[in-house]
């Protein structure tokens, strides 16, 4: 399987190029700052000059040929602005869904967030009020396209160790996650088209991850 990432340097995904390529599959990291270049390749990923803030839909679809799957892991990161918020969290996540479908990949995982669902109450910070918009538009968007899509909205992201035990439904409630169970539930949703057309809460539970992607199907 070849899945390229984009925001290949960030945690989750440089651990989930991790899993792939131990497991034989092609992992490919879509970043636009070429020192990160070193990182994903130790990681085991081949790692892909590509500012998604300022590439056309072209530039990326090349990037995505023979691909069966991509993953959108970016974000704006810390320290950005509302702006940016937009720029990436969403622009970013239609520009690669508009490249899945020009190069003809059809499965497309979004990592969103929870608590998009309700509008940001007031007073809440503008910069994370922003983002919590861009990952609902995000989310919005990739319902109307014909990808074979799932969304997945992780807890509280920690850098715990993995449990690889997880809860992961429609409406999990809060809680925690570490961030390498998420990678690991992204290799089973990436390895089970059944959770196409699932929007899906992801926190620490006690059901094995195999066992949750499987619930996930039916």
């Amino acid at each position: 399987m070849r899945v390229v990432i984009a925001g290949g340097h960030g945690k989750i995904a440089l651990l989930l190029q991790r899993h792939l390529a131990g497991r034989g599959d092609s992992a490919v990291g879509l970043i636009r700052n070429p020192e990160q270049a070193p990182t994903l390749a130790a990681a085991g990923a081949t790692p892909v000059i590509c500012d998604l803030e300022h590439a056309d839909v072209a530039e990326v679809a090349a990037h995505l040929a023979d691909a069966d799957a991509v993953v959108f892991a970016a974000g704006a990161g810390p320290g950005s602005g509302a702006a940016r918020k937009d720029t990436v969290d969403r622009g970013a996540a239609a520009l690669l869904a508009d490249a899945a479908t020009r190069a003809g990949v059809r499965r497309y995982l979004l990592i969103s967030s929870m608590g998009v669902d309700a509008p940001p109450s007031a007073g809440t910070d503008e910069v994370w009020a922003a983002y919590l918009r861009a990952k609902k538009a995000a989310e919005d968007d990739l319902r109307g396209r014909d990808l074979a899509w799932t969304v997945l909205r992780p807890g509280r992201l920690s850098d715990d160790q993995p449990t690889g035990r997880v809860t992961l439904t429609r409406h999990a409630g809060r809680g925690a996650i570490s961030r390498a169970d998420v990678a690991h539930v992204l290799v089973a949703l990436l390895d089970e088209p059944g959770t196409t057309g699932a929007t899906l809460e992801l926190v620490g539970g006690s059901t094995p991850i195999a066992d949750a992607v499987h619930a996930a199907t039916t």
